[in-house]
């Protein structure tokens, strides 16, 4: 394949991924005031400016390469690997039939997540989904009813909220939260945390050191999903 030939291909599928990246940007939730696609932005920035001089770099060992191919190959496998970092899976959470109030994903030491939640609303996710979770969920009743109508995310820009409580042996409980409302479509129902200390099952939940933002009282954060 001539060069030439590879550098329209690679910069077709440099194009591509930028423009799924930016789209799934519009998805992702952001952190304190700044929206994931303003922040996100911001990485793209980055990673564009990066391998601008990393190809001028592989210019000089590979001089039969001409410079936008190169470009082209770097932006490419960033780009990927940035959806990699922006992927979520979109978890079916089963909740009992009624259930209203908050639903609580705790950070767990199991193999595989547990989405029927107790009468609780308790749920466990593995370490690996609740750092990559923050897309909206699909939940239903055990009896097949869909619940979007009355879910609520903890604010426009982020579903879940991500809460510490304090504490089992001076060591805390993370936790993915949302709540179902009483009613479709609330909007401005109070969000409200709670202690999980006397609600989870202590053997399968992973208790991670305190920290200085730690409190007795479920404290709920704005997740980040652009930094790693």
């Amino acid at each position: 394949m001539t060069d030439h030939r590879l550098k329209i291909i690679l910069g077709l599928l440099s194009v591509g991924l930028l423009t799924t990246v930016i789209f799934k940007l519009t998805s992702v939730p952001g952190g304190m005031i700044l929206s994931g696609l303003f922040l996100g932005g911001m990485c793209i920035v980055g990673i564009i400016f990066g391998c601008l001089i990393l190809s001028g770099l592989l210019r000089l060992i590979f001089k039969k390469t001409s410079y936008f191919t190169l470009l082209f190959i770097t932006t490419s496998i960033s780009f990927l690997a940035f959806h990699y970092q922006l992927y979520s899976p979109t978890h079916t959470i089963i909740v009992p039939n009624g259930y209203r109030g908050e639903i609580n994903l705790v950070l767990s030491n199991l193999d595989d997540n547990i989405l029927t939640v107790d009468s609780n609303g308790i749920g466990y996710l593995t370490e690996w989904n609740f750092e990559k979770t923050y897309s909206r969920p699909i939940v239903n009743q055990t009896d097949g009813m869909n619940l979007d109508k009355y879910l609520i995310g903890f604010n426009p820009s982020s579903f879940f909220g991500k809460g510490k409580t304090c504490c089992v042996g001076k060591r805390q409980i993370q936790s993915l939260s949302f709540k179902i409302g009483s009613k479709p479509h609330l909007e401005d129902e109070f969000y409200e945390s709670r202690s999980l200390t006397d609600l989870v099952d202590k053997d399968k939940t992973i208790l991670t050191e305190l920290d200085k933002y730690t409190t007795v009282q479920t404290e709920a954060t704005i997740i980040d999903t652009t930094k790693k």
